[in-house]
């Protein structure tokens, strides 16, 4: 599903028009990302957290030129959904066909 998809879906749910649903979508997700970067996490009670994780500086490697570099210290967003959330999902999915299921 795409951001017009989910648009287009609010909107004929809710009759809100969808201008006014991709204006509060897109407000969502700015204040989403600006909370984010500002390093404050996000908690959406029955539905999940956007936080910050650090991850450690590390050793890669330059394929190109094959020699090691270091990768400094820094933060990633990440999403971790909610327990309501994941057993909605588990028992949806299993209740799929099995062409239906897009596990990889």
């Amino acid at each position: 599903m795409r951001k017009a998809d989910l648009v287009n879906t609010i909107s004929e749910k809710t009759g809100v028009p969808k201008v006014d649903v991709l204006v509060t979508l897109e407000s969502f997700f700015t204040e989403v990302k600006d909370t984010l970067a500002s390093s404050e996490n996000v908690y959406i009670r029955g539905f999940g957290s956007f936080v910050i994780k650090k991850r450690a500086k590390k050793i890669g490697r330059h394929i190109k030129k094959n020699e090691a570099i270091e990768i400094p210290e820094h933060f990633i967003p990440s999403f971790k959904p909610s327990k309501v959330f994941v057993e909605q999902v588990k028992e949806n999915v299993n209740q799929l066909p099995d062409d239906k299921s897009n596990v990889v």
